[in-house]
Formats: C-alpha cells, structure tokens, sequence
C-alpha cells in the first residue's frame, strides 16, 4: 500500500513539472511581449517607472516560478533533501519580489516594519538551517 501511495505522489510531482514548465513557458513569452511591447511604443526605447516595475516584477515572478519548479522536481523526487531550506529560499526570493515592486509611497510605517520582520525572520531561519546542515555534515 505504501509503495502505491509513493508511486501516486511522484505521478503527481510529474504532472507538476510539466504544469509548471508550461506556466514558466508562457510567462517567460509574455514578458518577452511586453518589453518588445514597451520598447517598440512611443517613446522608443524608453522605458517609464511603472513599465519598468512591472518588468521586475514579472521577471521575480518568473524567477520564483523557476524556484518552485526546481524546488518541485529535486526537492520532492529525492528523498535525502532537506525540504524546509528550499521552501525558506522559495520564500526569501518571493519576498525580494514583493519589495522590489513595492511603492513605498503607498505603505504605512508599521506596514514597512512588517516586512523589514518577515525578511529577518526569513533570513534567520534560512541562515540557521543551514548552520544545522553544515554541522549535521
């Protein structure tokens, strides 16, 4: 029974990977269409703010879409991996996106507290279990 549950669970990852292959395939063509969009527009070969942070932000998107494919297709195949630094590393890059896009115009003090928190409490968990695996090792 516990064979055909693991057999299950990596069908499951496999149509994961393929899912996710097509998302960053379709991600990656669309932000290739809005910078040749962007740039080709009047203007020419200028970019304003908002054009250029919705680039970043789609291309963090991008980037952490990789992250996850990565983290799907290493992490859950093998057994050996430690599951909890990926999903640390997943989140410090999600959270690196959300503040490069951030207008910082638009937030309250304690709103930019709340991130400046998450971002070390990301960064002291990912640094920790890294100091466990490099003693551990």
């Amino acid at each position: 029974m516990l064979r055909a549950i693991k057999r299950f669970e990596k069908g499951i990852i496999m149509v994961l990977v393929v899912l996710m292959s097509v998302v960053l395939l379709l991600s990656t063509l669309e932000l290739a269409w809005i910078i040749i969009v962007d740039i080709i527009s009047p203007p020419v070969l200028l970019l304003d703010i908002s054009e250029l942070l919705d680039i970043f932000g789609l291309f963090m998107l991008v980037l952490i879409g990789i992250e996850l494919l990565d983290t799907i297709a290493k992490t859950y195949m093998a057994e050996s991996v430690d599951h909890a630094q990926i999903v640390m590393a997943v989140a410090i890059i999600a959270i690196a996106r959300k503040v490069i896009i951030l207008d910082v115009k638009e937030l309250s003090g304690l709103a930019l507290l709340g991130i400046a928190a998450i971002i070390l409490a990301l960064s002291v968990g990912y640094f920790l279990i890294k100091k466990r695996d490099s003693a551990a090792g």
